[in-house]
């Protein structure tokens, strides 16, 4: 039987000679391209006249506009002369009909990299997204969840969401229906103007969210963890044998030290005891003994619920050691405690976008200063790393801000749609009556606890965070007793996290749309599921 694939004259020659023909002369437009693949046309074709019909025997290649025919003896015999398999060359001339040139495209302008600045913008490869109907319902859940009805407001009476424990832990924590939307974007073009213009735009928004109005400062919105921010700052902002003061709140300031040691950093660490924080007093004693690079500080340490003081620092900073970069780990604050770049003298703010953002993990973002740009220009030795080097994310985040196409690495898109998503939101109404939710239900919280008989890790009310509480257990109670209560009552905490008394405590994450919207009900149904969780565990080891 006759085998049919539809081609183009110059796209079959191509094709059938890289897999067929062995070195021979000839002088036509098929010599030709034989040439280039580093051969020469053998005597297997012949156009048919006018009407006149082909042989069964014959394997068939039709164009728009020519036949081109090869006899199957021949087709076999060149086939079996050559050192590739026959499979091979089927399987090329099988993928010709996927590649015929008159559907190629003229090729594209350069796309920004690191080493290029401009580039004309390539035609819209996208259509405006339309949101999918809501999911069908899922078969019922073992958790008393009051459902929520879609809105375009993060106050939603019912949820599209899959009916699901209340995850009211440090991070990640609930995000609003839109925002999970968001996550179910179609799939974009990482350079395609659409993408790039809600990049740009997420990217403005950030600035707004920082608080800072300064356009020399720059974000960064990278595909990683809140950790990465941490490298950020090791490999760009400080040389090998520098020194770096950090202020310890709980196991993340021995996480970040040692970070800053992996890039030759020299950290120094002012440990307070558990549940407090280095006092000024000490911290300037120290800013006098020598020079520092940059002074680190975890805003919320996560393993122990502490907040730090971030003007207060700031304050004595330019008094005693001007030249410091002041450097806030903020991945359990933005969003949730108050954070003024500009006015608070902020040099670096590191974040992640599935905290008080409200959006899944991720997203590692960064605001840097004017100044702290400043300091990697003038760097003496080359970036420690290459994914996390200033020198190849910074034109591209230019770029993008810009609403230009621009690549060094694929970005998340989904996530950056749902980051988009969750900052409009959060910018739709003013951010101090965002902190000061976060601060009324953090006293709320924290006063419930306290009728329980329970005790916080922060020693002082000070010194305790707005965006979760964490708090010790009765004496001779632990983690792996109590949380499955709670998640027996649809409700997620997480254990303890601090080394030296991670079996003594647990700890309660309450930002975000758990805070913002009340009428979900969620704190009070976890501080119910508190309370009777621990009515069942004291009660089963009476028994006991």
């Amino acid at each position: 039987m006759a085998t049919m694939a539809t081609v183009t004259p110059s796209l079959y020659h191509r094709a059938l000679s890289s897999s067929l023909c062995s070195p021979l002369s000839h002088h036509s437009p098929f010599s030709r391209s034989l040439a280039s693949v580093g051969g020469s046309p053998a005597r297997l074709l012949h156009r048919p006249r006018h009407g006149q019909s082909l042989p069964e025997s014959q394997s068939e290649f039709k164009s728009p506009t020519v036949n081109y025919a090869v006899t199957s003896r021949d087709f076999f015999k060149l086939a079996s002369s050559r050192s590739r398999p026959y499979s091979q060359a089927t399987s090329r001339l099988s993928l010709i009909s996927r590649h015929l040139e008159e559907h190629q495209q003229s090729s594209y302008p350069p796309i920004n990299t690191p080493y290029t600045t401009e580039r004309a913008s390539l035609p819209s490869d996208d259509v405006p997204w339309n949101p999918p109907s809501p999911p069908a319902p899922l078969p019922k859940s073992p958790f008393r969840v009051q459902k929520r009805q879609l809105s375009t407001s993060t106050s939603a009476k019912m949820s599209s969401q899959p009916p699901h424990a209340s995850l009211l832990i440090p991070g990640p924590i609930e995000i609003t229906d839109e925002v999970s939307q968001a996550m179910g974007h179609y799939a974009q073009s990482h350079v395609g103007q659409p993408f790039v213009n809600t990049f740009g735009e997420t990217l403005t928004q950030l600035r707004q969210l920082f608080q800072t109005s300064n356009p020399n400062s720059q974000p960064f919105v990278l595909a990683g963890s809140g950790t990465l921010g941490w490298d950020l700052v090791a490999a760009n902002l400080i040389e090998p044998g520098e020194d770096v003061l950090v202020l310890h709140t709980g196991y993340f300031g021995d996480s970040f030290a040692d970070c800053l040691s992996t890039y030759g950093a020299k950290p120094t660490q002012l440990k307070a005891p558990i549940g407090d924080r280095p006092q000024l007093p000490e911290i300037e004693a120290a800013l006098k003994e020598k020079k520092y690079k940059a002074l680190t500080v975890t805003h919320v340490d996560t393993s122990t619920g502490v907040l730090s003081q971030i003007q207060a620092l700031s304050d004595l900073l330019r008094r005693v050691s001007p030249d410091t970069l002041l450097v806030v780990d903020g991945v359990c604050s933005v969003g949730g405690e108050e954070i003024h770049f500009d006015n608070m003298a902020i040099d670096v703010c590191l974040t992640a976008s599935q905290k008080a953002i409200g959006c899944p993990p991720g997203l590692s973002i960064t605001m840097v200063s004017e100044k702290a740009m400043n300091v990697f220009k003038a760097r003496k030795s080359p970036p420690g790393s290459y994914y996390a080097s200033f020198k190849n994310w910074l034109p591209i985040m230019q770029n993008y801000e810009a609403k230009k196409p621009s690549y060094f690495a694929t970005p998340p898109t989904q996530l950056v749609q749902a980051l988009n998503t969750s900052l409009k939101q959060i910018l739709s109404k003013p951010l101090a009556d965002r902190f000061a939710q976060h601060k009324k239900v953090s006293d709320y919280v924290k006063a419930k606890v306290k009728e329980l008989g329970l005790k916080e890790l922060a020693l002082d009310p000070a010194n305790a965070a707005h965006t979760m509480t964490a708090i010790y257990l009765p004496e001779g109670m632990t983690p792996p007793e109590i949380l499955p209560k709670l998640m027996s009552r649809g409700v997620i905490f997480a254990g303890g996290l601090h080394r030296e008394i991670a079996a003594r405590y647990i700890r309660f994450g309450h930002m975000g749309v758990s805070v913002t919207d009340e009428s979900r009900g969620e704190v009070d149904k976890a501080l119910d599921a508190l309370r009777e969780g621990l009515v069942e565990v004291q009660q089963a080891k009476g028994k006991n």
